[in-house]
């Protein structure tokens, strides 16, 4: 009989290995990468710019090019371009994020090649139809003003605006007036700046075959444009973190939201793995040390976690929760008993155990599909890292000892190193 009670024996992981990718390099500069993957009949393409937040001229015009893109080309109108994705059962949209921006079409295999020609229309022939621009700055204008009643996304607003520093791409508020003064003329520009085939990644994955790659390379690979437009440069290239600690009211709430953190090691830092056992530690997982301490001993919070957030330019580990206001002090007095604790002792060997063994476990599962697997992959080009990050994952983590990691901590996990941001009622 089966005894419930005794967990069942941990398999140890073997290597696991990234699928390597055909790269090609097209007519017109542009880099294909293909993975392939027949298990089922769909396929995702996905055409990537540098033309996130890091790249814009002035706030709003990324996030405004990319979500405009669908608005409406030169042949079609915003709804013909929805019903032509609704017809053959498809996806298709443009996200902007702080170094770039994708178009991202999902499809089943066999309609590819009804769909190319729609993703290079709307790639190259938007215009941008003003009604559609107003009702947009409207609706994103709204939405930011609700989240903004909300401690946690103030919280997090103002942390990377202190980490990051006010001018920075990355650490910058949303300005309303700001946003709402962008012109249809100032979204062309960026798009002809910014959305240039011949700068662009191309990533196709899924059920494809050479005929597929052809069938890119003749649509999305041809020397079509104006090569005379100078590419987009950042404005800022460094970041000055400030203030140490600081505090935003929000009246009414009955919420104190935390953030605490500071800059971090890149991904291409020699021990960026051994980083990331630290920070699993710490918070990065249910069982984890905060979660233990803050949630589970203490009450003090629903959820406390820790992360990583790799950006092109600059790396974060922040600590975030929400806590009642009046325990606000209590919680970040017991985040700095928990790093410090680090600093100061060894982590257990079963503890570290049972941490290796979640990170393998969460990481082969993040492999299971061949869209997945892409996402690693697209990591290791955005972030320019050795071709074996992720093979040598699984290898990397088992290695780790204690001792490697209180150092770690020691040189990164100081109290007296991270940014503070509380967002509560009123300030203790």
């Amino acid at each position: 009989m089966l005894d419930r009670k005794v967990a069942p024996p941990v398999q140890p992981l073997a290597r696991v290995t990234l699928p390597a990718a055909d790269v090609f390099s097209l007519p017109n500069g542009a880099r294909l990468h293909v993975m392939r993957n027949s298990a089922q009949p769909v396929v995702r393409l996905q055409v990537v710019f540098k033309a996130g937040k890091w790249y814009e001229p002035s706030q709003g015009v990324s996030l405004l090019t990319a979500r405009m893109l669908l608005e409406g080309t030169r042949t079609r109108s915003a709804k013909q371009i929805a019903d032509e994705i609704a017809f053959y059962g498809a996806s298709l949209e443009c996200e902007q994020g702080f170094d770039r921006a994708t178009l991202t079409l999902y499809c089943l295999t066999r309609h590819l090649d009804k769909l190319l020609p729609l993703v290079l229309d709307v790639l190259t022939e938007p215009t941008f139809p003003d009604v559609e621009l107003t009702q947009l700055k409207t609706r994103t204008i709204q939405n930011i003003r609700v989240e903004r009643q909300k401690p946690s996304y103030l919280a997090a607003e103002q942390f990377s605006h202190n980490l990051f520093g006010p001018a920075s791409p990355y650490g910058i508020k949303f300005n309303e007036s700001a946003f709402q003064s962008v012109s249809a003329e100032q979204i062309h520009s960026f798009h002809q700046q910014a959305y240039r085939l011949s700068q662009s990644e191309i990533f196709l994955c899924g059920d494809v075959t050479s005929e597929h790659d052809a069938l890119i390379t003749q649509l999305l690979g041809e020397p079509i444009e104006l090569d005379n437009l100078a590419p987009l440069t950042p404005s800022v290239s460094q970041f000055a973190s400030s203030p140490a600690h600081d505090y935003v009211t929000l009246k009414g709430s009955l919420q104190a939201s935390l953030r605490i953190g500071r800059l971090w090691p890149s991904l291409n830092h020699p021990q960026s793995h051994e980083l990331q056992v630290l920070g699993k530690v710490l918070g990065g997982y249910f069982g984890s040390r905060l979660m233990r301490n803050i949630r589970e001993d203490k009450g003090l919070t629903y959820g406390i976690y820790s992360s990583i957030g790799p950006r092109e330019h600059a790396t974060s580990f922040g600590i975030g929760s929400d806590v009642n206001a009046s325990n606000a002090a209590v919680a970040i007095q017991e985040i700095h008993k928990e790093l410090r604790t680090l600093q100061d002792e060894l982590i257990p060997k079963e503890e570290l155990q049972t941490v290796k063994n979640y990170m393998a476990g969460k990481f082969a599962n993040e492999l299971s599909t061949v869209f997945e697997q892409c996402d690693k992959y697209k990591t290791i080009v955005f972030h320019q890292l050795p071709a074996d990050y992720y093979s040598q994952y699984v290898e990397r983590i088992q290695e780790v000892n204690s001792k490697a990691l209180q150092v770690l901590a020691q040189e990164y996990l100081s109290p007296e190193s991270m940014i503070e941001v509380i967002v509560g009622p009123t300030k203790a």
